[in-house]
């Protein structure tokens, strides 16, 4: 049977890559600036036009603000430093995968590292892609132990 005219389409790959990208800058300015969540959302649903998930990056940002700390302590046993000394985007990008992986489990987790590692080389330090990569690998083995052990 034909899906319905009325059924929403399935956002795309490239209109979540936008959304991953300016959640990127959202989380970032929310660290930085402590201003309210809905203003940035807003902010950057005024300032951005084309095809985005707009869904999608609602749910992320308001999730990792909401349960930032809780999302931290998923990850900061996994790091070689104290939480503190991530620079803001690592946290923004690792806080992404963590949500990701805790919470979207219908998105495979070598997607949840590929597109976090992606998010590093754009915004992040020269080497932070491989930091991220490592963090994120060693919480996936935690948290998606049935996935990992599948193939998937």
């Amino acid at each position: 049977m034909p899906a319905s005219s009325e059924s929403p389409a399935k956002p795309s790959i490239a209109q979540r890559k936008k959304s991953r990208t300016l959640l990127v800058q959202a989380l970032y300015q929310w660290q930085i600036s402590d201003y309210p969540v809905n203003a940035i959302e807003a902010q950057y649903r005024a300032d951005n036009t084309g095809k985005i998930d707009w869904d999608y990056f609602h749910e992320i940002f308001t999730g990792v603000t909401s349960s930032a700390e809780t999302l931290d302590e998923h990850f900061s046993s996994l790091l070689d430093r104290d939480l503190s000394q991530l620079n803001p985007i690592e946290l923004a990008i690792l806080r992404i995968g963590t949500f990701e992986l805790t919470n979207r489990i219908d998105i495979p987790y070598r997607v949840v590292i590929n597109e976090a590692i992606e998010l590093a080389k754009k915004f992040g330090a020269t080497d932070s892609h491989k930091y991220v990569n490592g963090v994120l690998d060693k919480l996936a083995q935690q948290s998606r132990k049935v996935e990992i052990k599948a193939g998937a």
